[in-house]
């Protein structure tokens, strides 16, 4: 019997080099991530989200709100595209290579991602650290919040509140509203 062969190790100068075929490529710890394009329910998803975010977050000088495709590197050999993400006010990127810290990621689950989205990428958040990572999963109309300590998220289905600066009034989401909103079930 022979030994199994090892995974080829990738580099970010690698990756920026396939195709654009529609997938979504991305490195993480040495290992290619491959996800097909968004669906439609996803990509609602994450306009509302962005919507929600910007009305807050800029007016708030709390920082920008970017939306996937994006090549964030917050080290050297890696390529996230987090489907919405802050970058803080401090920062001032010209290049994604500026991009070294981030506020908050969001990831709404596909069936493609949600393996990746759940380990593979929320630890490399967690080390980061980046203060707080949402997993937004449609199915179960729920918000998994996870930051950087946490062994085990927390579970919102209601409220989401998000407070990013001490002294300022958080940004609250209604989950309900949100979901329904995404599956189209809103007049």
């Amino acid at each position: 019997m022979g030994m199994p062969q090892a995974s080829p190790t990738w580099t970010a100068a690698q990756v920026r080099l396939l195709p654009a075929d529609g997938n979504r490529y991305e490195l993480v710890d040495g290992e290619l991530l491959v996800t097909p394009s968004p669906s439609w329910v996803h990509q609602i998803t994450v306009a509302e989200l962005f919507r929600l975010l910007d009305g807050y977050a800029r007016p708030n000088a709390v920082g920008r709100v970017g939306l996937a495709p994006a090549d964030i590197s917050l080290a050297e050999d890696e390529v996230l595209q987090p489907d919405v993400f802050v970058v803080p006010a401090a920062l001032k990127p010209r290049r994604w290579e500026d991009v070294r810290a981030l506020l908050l990621v969001i990831e709404v689950l596909s069936p493609g991602t949600a393996r990746y989205d759940r380990l593979v990428k929320r630890r490399r958040y967690q080390r980061a650290p980046v203060p707080e990572y949402w997993i937004v999963d449609l199915d179960a109309r729920l918000v998994e919040r996870w930051r950087p300590d946490d062994t085990r998220p927390e579970i919102l289905t209601e409220t989401l509140e998000w407070k990013p600066l001490p002294g300022l009034s958080p940004l609250v989401i209604e989950l309900p509203d949100l979901f329904a909103e995404a599956l189209g079930e809103k007049d």
